[in-house]
This record gives structure tokens, sequence and C-alpha cells, in this order.
């Protein structure tokens, strides 16, 4: 007998609301030591949120790979300069993590019925590139099913079988 996605996902999961700054969804990830959250708009499930989505936002620009030495009048322009850039940094953090999920939330949001085999959820996390499914029962978030759960569920049929 398949196993059923219901038997392997993690129940009522963490979850953040569309509105909910990005730094309360940041801070979720965090908390839980979990890659993702479902973003929910009342009681329907509007996108997922990951720690990819919101590293997107960061802007690194690249990194020189030249060796650049001071001359005595940049050594007192150098302190002014890093301060002024952290500054900015400081600022766009900020305002990262005042923006709403909504605007970093991956849409429209790929899930699965708690009744599908975890055969069917791993081909469609191969098939879309991700990582982890809500779980919908009658179109209600009911869980979260993660490629690590697939795994150890594979890992328990096979032992079930012996």
């Amino acid at each position: 007998m398949a196993t059923l996605v219901r038997e392997i996902m993690t129940p009522d999961p963490v979850t953040v609301r569309v509105d909910s700054p990005v730094r309360e969804a940041a801070g979720l990830l965090r908390k839980y030591h979990i890659g993702g959250l479902p973003v929910m708009d009342g009681d329907r499930v509007a996108g997922i949120v990951t720690e990819t989505d919101i590293l997107s936002l960061l802007d690194v620009g690249e990194i020189s790979d030249d060796l650049w030495l001071p001359s005595p009048l940049e050594i007192i322009e150098v302190p002014v300069r890093e301060f002024i850039n952290w500054e900015k940094t400081k600022r766009a953090l900020s305002d990262i993590g005042s923006m709403e999920v909504r605007r970093v939330m991956s849409s429209p949001v790929i899930a699965i019925d708690e009744d599908a085999g975890i055969a069917d959820a791993a081909a469609q996390m191969l098939h879309e590139g991700i990582a982890r499914l809500p779980v919908l029962r009658d179109g209600k978030l009911v869980g979260i099913v993660t490629r690590a759960d697939i795994v150890q569920g594979l890992g328990a049929s096979r032992e079930e079988r012996t």
C-alpha cells in the first residue's frame, strides 16, 4: 500500500499573513529552524515565503578581486566612506524588514492534497524545483510536506515491508 502525504506531513504548520512584515517571516524561519512558510490571506493559502525569497532581496553586488592599498589621504576618507556605506546598508535592511510578505512570496502556491501519494508529492517537487508543499484538505491548509519528510516516509515504508 502506498504511503499518503497525510501520513508523513507536518500538521498545523507555522504560517505568516500576507500583510506581515518580512522581518516577522524571517524571525519565524529562524525560531522554528525551517526553510519556508505558507503565507495566509484569511483562511486561504496565498503563497509561500522561503529563505531564498528573503535572501534574494539583498543586493550583495560584485566582490572585487583587486587588491587596494590606500594612499595617506585616503586613509582618512575610508572610515567616512565605510560609515556611509554601513548607514545605507542598515537603511536597506530596515526597508526590507518592513516590506510586506506579499511582495516577496512565491505565488500562486503549488500545493498537494492530503490523500495524494508521496510519489506524487516527490514528482511535483522535482518538476517544480521546490522543497516543500502546503498540504490541503478541501482547499484548507492542514499541513506541510518537505523533501526530508518524503525521504523519511520512503525509508519507513521500506522498513515496514522487511
